[in-house]
């Protein structure tokens, strides 16, 4: 099939995709966005967590058939042109960044969080980034990296729109 969708808002297609493979598969090795990790394939450790249709989802559990005409936001979105997102600032700038495998699924759940909840409380931060398994961080650099962020967007008054569109 032919795969029309778009993403971090451009329309791009992909061809002689079989409507059955992941949509991580799409996005890392026929789109060549390869910021979503493929680790475990099966949704249990957050990885590959992209934005389909502005609502975070694990893309190792999307068959591609399912994003056609959807709108898909990768961490390779959340960044403009001209720097990185206030989240991607603050994971850097925390420390919040060891060996990087879980990152893109992190900050992805991170800056849904933050644009729907402005000033998460550890409980929010805990919560939001539940489904997200590190290895490296012990999450306490990942929590202030949250923190952060959100600090700073309120500070800002960026408000960063899901799925790699600023407003």
């Amino acid at each position: 099939m032919r795969l029309n969708l778009n993403v971090n808002g451009r329309a791009m297609t992909a061809d002689d995709v079989w409507e059955g493979e992941s949509l991580l598969y799409v996005l890392r090795e026929r789109l060549g966005l390869p910021g979503s990790k493929n680790a475990c394939e099966q949704g249990e450790c957050g990885s590959c967590t992209v934005y389909l249709d502005r609502v975070p989802v694990c893309a190792c559990l999307v068959a591609a058939g399912q994003a056609q005409d959807r709108e898909v936001g990768t961490v390779e979105g959340l960044a403009d042109e001209e720097e990185l997102a206030p989240v991607q600032r603050a994971f850097i700038d925390e420390g919040a960044v060891q060996c990087g495998f879980c990152t893109p699924g992190l900050l992805v759940a991170a800056d849904d969080l933050i644009n729907r909840v402005p000033d998460p409380s550890d409980a929010e931060i805990r919560e939001a980034l539940a489904g997200n398994l590190c290895r490296c961080t012990g999450y306490e650099k990942i929590m202030a990296a949250v923190r952060t962020a959100a600090e700073r967007n309120a500070g800002t008054g960026i408000s960063e729109s899901s799925g790699g569109d600023r407003e």
